[in-house]
């Protein structure tokens, strides 16, 4: 049993040392802020940036993990709403640490038509701060960016209901679900 009680302490001396590394206590982005930069891999492994978005709007959501109950209810939210996003010529791109293999499985299994990058660094979710709560290490916080064409976040979603959380995110682009943005 001592094993065990020395693992649990290491691990909690090991967690605290991480949060205090450079970068990882940055102060969080607001509305008006250049959205970091990045660089990852899709769902098919090909490199993907937040450059080759540039002049479109862009849906930044990071998520816990591919094929739990909310991440799913999340990801089906959004793809039952995708064709609004993409009248609207509106991006959507999840984030996970997930592997490109794990996000193309979840793709498939749940007919998602939208991009899913693989920030198994955790250095994407370090720069927006999506990268803390409890489980930080294997997972990122929920937390959707919105961005606009310039690159500039417009809106940041910090609480996020998964069932309503797409309904949300395009009428805080100014588009009217309900009417389909007419």
């Amino acid at each position: 049993m001592k094993v065990m009680e020395i693992r649990i302490v290491l691990l909690g001396i090991y967690c605290v040392l991480g949060t205090l590394r450079a970068g990882e206590n940055r102060p969080p982005l607001k509305i008006g802020d250049p959205a970091p930069a990045f660089q990852l891999r899709d769902d098919e492994g090909k490199w993907r940036s937040l450059e080759e978005f540039r002049g479109k709007k862009v849906v930044l959501y990071f998520y816990p993990k591919n094929d739990t109950p909310g991440c799913t209810k999340e990801a089906c939210n959004f793809r039952d709403n995708y064709e609004l996003y993409r009248k609207h010529d509106i991006e959507v791109i999840g984030v996970s640490y997930d592997s490109p293999e794990s996000h193309r499985r979840f793709k498939e299994k749940y007919q998602l038509p939208f991009i899913l990058l693989s920030d198994s660094h955790k250095q994407v979710a370090k720069a927006y701060g999506a990268y803390g709560g409890v489980m930080k290490f294997f997972m990122p916080r929920r937390m959707t960016f919105l961005i606009d064409e310039e690159g500039n976040i417009v809106h940041v979603f910090e609480k996020v209901d998964v069932s309503t959380h797409a309904l949300e995110v395009l009428k805080a682009f100014g588009i009217n679900p309900e009417n389909s943005g007419e």
